[in-house]
This record gives structure tokens, sequence and C-alpha cells, in this order.
């Protein structure tokens, strides 16, 4: 489930904290890590079943109207066509995603303000009309609806966001990504086909890469910035962002301890993350001087790429 990138915005968080706080235990590191990568699937079960706590609220909201002295036509005879949709009843019926989401404690009930919010919102729609307006019934219909909502509602969604930090810190940074892994699973959702739930690496050699990436990254630190500072001017540590350092140090790292990636992916890849989680200039910085130390390196025999497409300068 999480990639390359999610791996390294979590080592990078993990490593600056540690760093930070002062903390050198390779174990409680190790343990952060690997606690930050499972609140990723949680936090795919999570989103998930979202649609299931939507369907709830109208149902109650379709009962109360029943219940009222006076009930208007539409309260009367009312739309069931969001609360009858077959994509909605496959995640309920959905033995894995209801007994994850109830082991571990992940319950929309708790936020209910906030679904009956994003009902309301939901409900206004332009497609969320057509679809309730449509003669046309089926299974592809209902889950085009679903799609639809997770393309258009949670992304930008403010008071969604409040909720995850406040539940879950390590929830922040996940959000768009799980969010697209869902749309990935529901693409290729048949009537009769099984909702597929990832697991949280991809492959068993992504587990090896974040820990051994962090740990060799807490191991070379000093070491590491040692070497920052011959190829910067004047250099003084407590000038640079720490996050700076902190992002050199792991394109260092994953430069030197994994042959098979490409020294150009490397720089790219903290280059990205620079543009989010440091300040405005620091991707010229850290590509800059990243480019620099991987290039020095590389001549003097310290990085050795082997493989198909692996093999050369990055100049």
């Amino acid at each position: 489930m999480i990639s390359r990138r999610l791996i390294r915005i979590k080592v990078f968080k993990v490593l600056f904290s540690r760093i930070n706080s002062g903390s050198d235990s390779f174990s409680g590191a190790e343990k952060e890590l690997l606690f930050s990568c499972d609140k990723t699937l949680d936090l795919y079960y999570f989103v998930l079943s979202l649609p299931i706590a939507l369907k709830k609220i109208a149902e109650t909201k379709i009962e109360a109207g029943f219940k009222k002295f006076q009930p208007t036509p539409e309260e009367t005879d009312p739309n069931r066509r969001f609360i009858d949709n077959q994509f909605i009843a496959k995640l309920e019926s959905n033995e894995a995603l209801i007994k994850f989401c109830e082991s571990n404690g992940l319950y929309w009930q708790e936020h209910e303000a906030f679904v009956k919010k994003l009902l309301t919102t939901l409900t206004k729609r332009d497609y969320y009309q057509e679809y309730m307006a449509s003669s046309t019934v089926g299974f592809e219909e209902d889950l085009k609806l679903i799609i639809t909502f997770f393309e258009e509602e949670l992304e930008e969604n403010e008071d969604l966001y409040t909720i995850l930090e406040d539940s879950n810190l390590y929830w922040i940074d996940d959000l768009a990504y799980v969010i697209n892994i869902i749309l990935k699973k529901l693409s290729v959702q048949k009537i009769n086909s099984r909702i597929v739930h990832p697991q949280v690496f991809i492959k068993d050699e992504d587990k090896e890469y974040a820990l051994r990436l962090l740990t060799q990254a807490m191991i070379n630190y000093d070491e590491y910035i040692e070497l920052m500072s011959k190829y910067v001017l004047n250099w003084d540590p407590g000038r640079l962002a720490a996050t700076d350092t902190s992002l050199i140090v792991l394109g260092i790292t994953e430069a030197i301890s994994f042959p098979n990636i490409p020294l150009k992916v490397t720089i790219n890849e903290y280059v990205e993350l620079a543009k989010y989680y440091s300040t405005p200039n620091s991707k010229v910085f850290v590509n800059g001087i990243l480019d620099k130390i991987l290039l020095g390196l590389q001549r003097d025999g310290k990085i050795e790429k082997s493989g198909r497409g692996l093999v050369g300068s990055i100049e």
C-alpha cells in the first residue's frame, strides 16, 4: 500500500523528531516508524467506511420524516436511491472492513456532526442530484456516485483534516494518498467482485527499505553532517534549516545504502520533500548540495550503482 515516497516522508519525520529531541534509541525509532506505517492502513479502512456512515445518517433522516405529524410528500414517499446504493451495501457486507474498523476503534459515530454536514453538502451537489433523479439504475451508477464522492468531497475538506489531526497525528500527510488507493480499488469493482484490501507494505523489501533507511541515517547522521560542511560555504549548522539537514542526510544515506536506486531518483525525491516540508528556498539548496555531495562520493568510489540503467554518473 505505502509507496516509496510516503515511506521517505515517514522516515524523514521520525528522523527529524528523533534528532531534535536528542533521542538515539534505534528500537524506539523503528517502532515509531512501523507504527506510523500501520496507521496509514487504519486511515484507509476509516475513510473507506465513510459512505456507510453517510447512509446511516440518511436513513435516520428518512425515519424521522415518517414520524412527523404532518410529513411532506417527499417525507411520505422519500427517494431511497442513496440508501439503497448497491456499492454501499457491498461495503456493509464486507467482513474484513467491518471487523478491522471494530477491532481498531474506527467509528464515524464519534464524528456525527461532521457526517451530517458532509451529507448535507453532498445532497446539494449536481452529480448527486442527477444520480437521485436518473431513471438509469444499477451497480455501475451506484459505484460511479461513490467514486465521484471520494474524488470531490474529501481531499480539500478542512473539517475532515481537523478530525484526522485530532484523531491521529500520523494521518495528516496520508489522506490524499489513501484516497488515491481507494479510487484505484473502486475503479476495478464489479457487482460480483471482491474488494481486495491492501497490506501495509506493497512488498516485503519496502519494509526492509524503510527500516534500513532510518537506522543508517541515525547511525551516520553526525558523519554526514560533517560531510555537508565541506560543500557549504561559511557553513554554520545553527543557521541551516533542520529540515534541510535531515533531508540531505537521508539523501546521502539512500545513495550509499541502496545500490539499486538511481542517484537522480534519490535527488529528485528529496527535493520534492523539501518543497513541502522546509523553507521556500530549500528545494534549490537541497538540490544543489545533495547533487554536489553525491557526485563527490561517486567520484571517490563510495557510491556504487549496479544493474541496468543504474551505472553511470549523475552529471
